[in-house]
C-alpha cells in the first residue's frame, strides 16, 4: 500500500542575504539587471521534492517509495535514506553527471531567488512506474521534463491515481501539455503563482480547470489555501508557526499531508488542514528534512489547532 513519490533528489545549498530584495532591485532597470547579494550565512542540505515529500510523509506514519534519479555525488544522500529506513529501490544512478542541485537565496521576507541545475534529473524518463508493486496512489512532482510526462502517462495507464504537482518545473510545460496533465491526473496542486500561470497558459479559470480532477488545490501561503472540490471552494485556514524561520520545503511538507489524507480515506477539510499543519511545523526549522516531530506530537498540534482529534 505504498505512494510512489516521482520527483526530484537534490541538494540544496541555502543563502540567506540579510536585507530585502526590494531594496536592491530596480524595476525600472530590470532589462539591464546585474545584482550581487552578500550571503553571510551558507549551508547545504538534503533536498529535492521527491526526497522532502517522502521524509514528511513518513514522519505522518505513510509508506513512501521514491522514484527519482542521482549522479556521481549521491553517497551522502543514499546514506542518508538508509538510516531513515526510506527505501531506495528506485532510485536510479546515471553515471557521469551530478545530483540535482538548487542555490538558493532568501530575504528577510522569506523571498527567495533559486537558480537549479537538474544533472541527473534530466534521466527521471528511464524510470517507470510500471516497475514498482503494491503502489496504491502517487504524485508526479517536479523533476526532468519527459519524466513528469512519462510518469503521469505511466500512472494513467496503470490506473493508479495521482497528483500532478508540477512546482517550479510548471514553466517548462505549454497549455496544451498542462491540460494532458490534468486530464491524466485525479488530483492536482499549486501555489498561487503557479495558479495564475497555469490560468494563463490555458486560457482557463480555476474553476474550470477544476473539473477536469477530483480536487484541485492552491496553497496562498500565509493566507491559507484552497480546495475546489465537488464545485465547491473549501478555506483551510493557515496554521500559526512557532517561528517562520525557512519557507524552503514547505509545499512538499504541505503535500505529504494530502497524501496521507488520501490514503487513509479522509474528506477533504482534515487531509487540507493536516497539509497546512505540516508545512507550519517545516517552515520553523531550516532545511526541507531536519524537523523531527513525532506522529503523537502531530497529532497534539493538529488538535490544538482545529479542536478535533487527528488519529
Amino acid at each position: 500500500m505504498s505512494t510512489l513519490i516521482c520527483g526530484s533528489i537534490a541538494y540544496d545549498t541555502i543563502m540567506v542575504f540579510h536585507d530585502r530584495f526590494k531594496n536592491h532591485i530596480l524595476p525600472e532597470r530590470l532589462h539591464i539587471l546585474n545584482v550581487a547579494f552578500l550571503a553571510p550565512e551558507m549551508r547545504r542540505e538534503f533536498g529535492g521534492c521527491a526526497g522532502n515529500i517522502a521524509y514528511n510523509l513518513q514522519l505522518l506514519g505513510g509508506d513512501p517509495l521514491i522514484m527519482a534519479t542521482v549522479g556521481d555525488d549521491a553517497d551522502p544522500y543514499l546514506a542518508r535514506l538508509d538510516a531513515l529506513g526510506l527505501a531506495r529501490t528506485h532510485v536510479r544512478r546515471v553515471p557521469g553527471s551530478f545530483t540535482a542541485q538548487a542555490f538558493i537565496t532568501t530575504d528577510l521576507d522569506d523571498n527567495q531567488i533559486t537558480a537549479f541545475h537538474p544533472g541527473a534529473m534530466s534521466f527521471s524518463h528511464e524510470n517507470a512506474v510500471a516497475d514498482t508493486q503494491g503502489v496504491t496512489l502517487g504524485i508526479v512532482a517536479p523533476d526532468g521534463r519527459d519524466g513528469m510526462q512519462k510518469h503521469a502517462r505511466d500512472f494513467a495507464a496503470a490506473g493508479i491515481p495521482f497528483l500532478f504537482d508540477p512546482g517550479q518545473g510548471l514553466p517548462m510545460f505549454s497549455g496544451d501539455d498542462l491540460m494532458e496533465f490534468l486530464r491524466l491526473a485525479d488530483y492536482a496542486c499549486f501555489n498561487d503563482y503557479e495558479a495564475q500561470l497555469l490560468c494563463d497558459r490555458t486560457g482557463r479559470t480555476l474553476d474550470q480547470l477544476a473539473g477536469e480532477v477530483s480536487a484541485l488545490i492552491v496553497t496562498r501561503g500565509g493566507e491559507g489555501s484552497e480546495i475546489r472540490v465537488d464545485g465547491q471552494c473549501l478555506q483551510i485556514p493557515c496554521v500559526k508557526a512557532e517561528a517562520v524561520v525557512d519557507p524552503t520545503g514547505c509545499g512538499d511538507a504541505y503535500r505529504s499531508g494530502l497524501l496521507y489524507g488520501i490514503t487513509a480515506g479522509w474528506d477533504w477539510q482534515k487531509s487540507g488542514r493536516l497539509a497546512s499543519l505540516m508545512g507550519s511545523i517545516k517552515i520553523a526549522q531550516r532545511g526541507g528534512q531536519n524537523h523531527r516531530p513525532s506522529r503523537a506530537e502531530i497529532g497534539e498540534r493538529y488538535a490544538a489547532a482545529f479542536g478535533e482529534t487527528l488519529w
